[in-house]
């Protein structure tokens, strides 16, 4: 004989099937309720008064206990023998209402009940009495799902509903609900569970369950719910089916960054150790990790780390539980609040590319590549990127100084004399310039070697050995920002009789260029030269470009013609 259904579904011995840790220790009172204590105290004074409303709207992020505030306040309003507002749990109305069996109170889903016929049938069930309890409960989830049409239909019921009928209302988007349904309703705002509300609560239980649950497994995984205890439990339910639950645990079976991962990825990208980011980056992916979830939950790392970093009070309990202040505040000794801000532009802007991205881990790798390179352009303000710099020297971080940073030629290193196999060839005849004759316009002879070899056509830029002894003698003369970034990122050199400051970024040669701080560096260079000496600042990438200005040729031309010296600038 073919064996009975409920043989397979509880078992030869009658075991009955596994329940989800969220399902089994749903709160059955107001006061089991985690969080919302703004909320049940409310309902449960109404409920003593007797002064309930007929219509109540919950509204709040998901898992945060709405829907079973719902069931709560149905047996409630329904109990035989209430304690203080909450339901006693053990009288048939209570028990008929848990179990399912008591039809008048009914739980909807407006998801897929989100049709005028739908209220219509809803609307001529509230005319009959309830046959059971005392009032007839109607509880419409996500009623934000409603079509217009049928939020028409509800319109006068909920206005006007007869003396038995109840109706809860449940929505995680209250903007999607007309305000003609708002007015006509008494609207509760459930709060996101605090972080340390749902650790405490999840090591209640996993003792309950026997779970062995460790008190940094509770914190991170509180943080990662984001306020929804439903989520908490779930992902407990996740990571106790390999037996004992750490940290370690929580991040393998939820593929999440775990605390220490966190910070030893922040510290590699504080250091601008890209081969050691990169490889990080690798193990996560190896291990099955969402990088895009690794990087989200850095933002939550580098939040953390601003309010510590700039805040001047006690930010313990502003902070997530899974990061103590003394880590957070080893992690930002060096690291500028403008860097941090760059850091989460930076990690936004991937994150939103790698929703589109062909793979997801390049784009992951891209973004370490620019959060261990940041420009001038990810900074808010040339402020924020002078105090980057300044922190970094401040804590004996290396900062990248490029060309600036090379040693200046010493002065001995004089050029090799025009005999010298290495020095470059002697010019020949066919590189002589060629006069005119201003009467005759005829060529005149060409110019003598001697004044040919003083004045080379073109001399190769060559360091300035004064640039070191200029940036002392400019300390205190210039402004802090415009002298930190010469230092850092400019180099003087000779060309044509004239010091060019060559700035490795548009940024350093505004500043070089601002006055008064040209006007400075001329003077001391002039020191330092012993004579006058033509000052430019350029970028180093930039060529310079010769423009043809017959206006001032002309006048140049006219000042010879009378033996008059005039002084280029």
């Amino acid at each position: 004989m073919r064996p009975p259904l409920l043989w397979y579904l509880f078992g030869r011995e009658g075991a009955k099937l596994y329940q989800a840790l969220y399902r089994k220790w749903r709160p059955l009172t107001f006061a089991d309720v985690i969080g919302q204590q703004h909320i049940t105290d409310t309902l449960r004074a109404q409920l003593q008064s007797g002064r309930l409303s007929h219509a109540y709207l919950f509204t709040g992020t998901r898992g945060t206990g709405k829907t079973t505030c719902a069931k709560i306040l149905a047996r409630a309003v329904n109990c035989e023998n209430p304690q203080n507002g909450d339901p006693c749990g053990v009288c048939p109305a209570c028990k008929g209402i848990l179990d399912g069996s008591v039809l008048d109170v009914t739980e909807i889903d407006a998801a897929s009940n989100n049709g005028v016929d739908n209220i219509r049938e809803l609307r001529d069930e509230t005319r009959y009495t309830p046959a059971q309890v005392k009032k007839r409960v109607f509880i419409i989830d996500e009623v934000h799902m409603l079509s217009l049409g049928a939020f028409n239909a509800l319109l006068k019921t909920l206005e006007e509903p007869p003396a038995h009928v109840l109706f809860i209302l449940a929505t995680t988007e209250l903007h999607k609900v007309p305000a003609t349904i708002l007015s006509r309703c008494q609207r509760f705002d459930f709060r996101r569970i605090g972080a340390e509300d749902i650790a405490r609560r999840l090591l209640d239980i996993a003792g309950k369950e026997g779970i062995a649950l460790s008190e940094g497994a509770a914190r991170l995984i509180a943080r990662l719910a984001d306020g929804a205890m439903r989520d908490a439990l779930s992902m407990l339910d996740r990571a106790a089916a390999a037996g004992a639950v750490d940290e370690d645990a929580v991040t393998a079976a939820l593929g999440v960054l775990g605390q220490d991962d966190g910070i030893q990825l922040a510290g590699h990208l504080k250091n601008c150790d890209l081969a050691a980011a990169i490889t990080l980056l690798d193990e996560y992916y190896n291990a099955g990790r969402d990088l895009g979830a690794v990087f989200d939950q850095m933002l939550g790392l580098i939040r953390d780390a601003l309010l510590v970093k700039t805040a001047k009070g006690d930010v313990s309990a502003l902070i997530s539980p899974a990061y103590s202040v003394k880590t957070l505040q080893k992690l930002c000794d060096g690291l500028a609040a403008s860097t941090l801000l760059a850091w989460s532009r930076v990690i936004g802007q991937s994150l939103d590319r790698m929703r589109s991205a062909a793979s997801r881990r390049v784009e992951a790798e891209l973004c370490a590549v620019r959060l261990c390179s940041l420009g001038a352009d990810s900074y808010d303000t040339l402020s924020g990127r002078v105090e980057a710099i300044e922190e970094k020297l401040a804590h004996g971080i290396p900062v990248a100084a490029g060309r600036a940073s090379a040693a200046p030629q010493q002065a001995d290193d004089t050029p090799p004399p025009p005999g010298d196999e290495d020095g470059p060839p002697p010019p020949s005849d066919e590189d002589a310039p060629v006069w005119l004759d201003e009467e005759r316009g005829a060529p005149a002879a060409p110019a003598a070697p001697a004044r040919k070899a003083a004045q080379p056509k073109a001399s190769a830029p060559q360091d300035w050995p004064h640039w070191p002894a200029l940036l002392q003698a400019l300390a205190g003369k210039i402004n802090t920002g415009a002298h930190t970034n010469l230092g850092l990122s400019a180099k003087g050199v000779l060309e044509d009789g004239a010091l060019i400051i060559l700035c490795e970024d548009s940024i350093t040669a505004m500043l070089a260029g601002a006055e008064p701080t040209i006007k400075a560096i001329r003077e001391q260079a002039a020191v330092l030269n012993g004579a006058p000496i033509k000052v430019k600042v350029r970028e180093a990438d930039d060529t310079p470009v010769k423009k043809d200005n017959k206006a001032v040729d002309e006048l140049l031309g006219r000042a010879k013609a009378f033996d008059i010296q005039v002084k280029e600038l």
